[in-house]
């Protein structure tokens, strides 16, 4: 599909406009700083654009000042009553000492313990939790996949963990791969199962066409609410988008 990038000011709102093969005209506002995003068929001008934007203008500032609001984490230090998160859940922080391998322990749904060794800094300590939350996703993302792999007749060459910056996932269509932001660890498991199904389906369609669209429509209904729940949570310190 053949794309065109390039913005324009609209009452003094920034506007990244892509020119695609699509029928349809689609407006988006994304997390974490409120960007303008529309998506338009090749043929659709400028001035259109303008106009479709300026009709929006209350609906956009009423995001932005959605994200504006939402809570974001200062950060993290890796000391004990700090607050971590886990499969959507709050946790408090508990930093033991001991003479063993690091290890993490989950406390009655309400605390997190980091085991360590005396003296272990903050950047270790941080790196201890990081692998943690690693091998949870690599325990709950295999039966996702091979749920939605069934569901959309489709099957990933490879599929890996990182953290990533700017998105919550990728897939690369041409290799067969998608990868998952390691920070879903931290969200809803129903955010983990939209962001798998989201990158499996671009497997079928490379552009969040209406075709996409169509799809995700027909075998996540909710995946909007999962998407809005995910936009909705704390931020952490590094920001995301989706």
């Amino acid at each position: 599909m053949n794309t065109e990038k390039h913005r324009i000011t609209v009452n003094g709102l920034s506007v990244e406009v892509v020119h695609k093969t699509i029928k349809n005209l689609h407006l988006g506002v994304y997390p974490p700083r409120g960007r303008v995003r529309v998506a338009v068929p090749m043929q659709v001008s400028d001035n259109a654009v303008r106009l479709a934007v300026v009709g929006k203008l209350g609906w956009i500032k009423r995001q932005r000042a959605r994200f504006e609001t939402q809570p974001r984490q200062s950060r993290r230090e890796m000391v004990s009553g700090e607050s971590h998160y886990f499969l959507g859940q709050r946790y408090r922080l508990r930093v033991v000492s001991h003479d063993g391998p690091p290890e993490v322990l989950v406390r009655n749904k309400s605390t997190i313990e980091l085991h360590v060794r005396r003296g272990t800094n903050a950047r270790h300590r941080e790196m201890v939790l990081q692998r943690w939350y690693r091998r949870q996703l690599k325990e709950l993302i295999p039966a996702l996949l091979e749920k939605w792999q069934t569901i959309l007749g489709v099957e990933v060459a490879a599929w890996g963990i990182k953290r990533m910056k700017t998105k919550w996932g990728s897939c690369n269509m041409n290799a067969g791969r998608i990868w998952v932001n390691l920070e879903l660890a931290k969200k809803p498991v129903q955010c983990l199962e939209y962001i798998v199904v989201h990158e499996l389906v671009h497997l079928i369609e490379r552009h969040h066409s209406d075709r996409f669209i169509s799809i995700m429509d027909h075998h996540l209904p909710q995946w909007r609410l999962h998407r809005d729940e995910l936009n909705r949570l704390p931020l952490g310190h590094a920001t995301w988008e989706y």
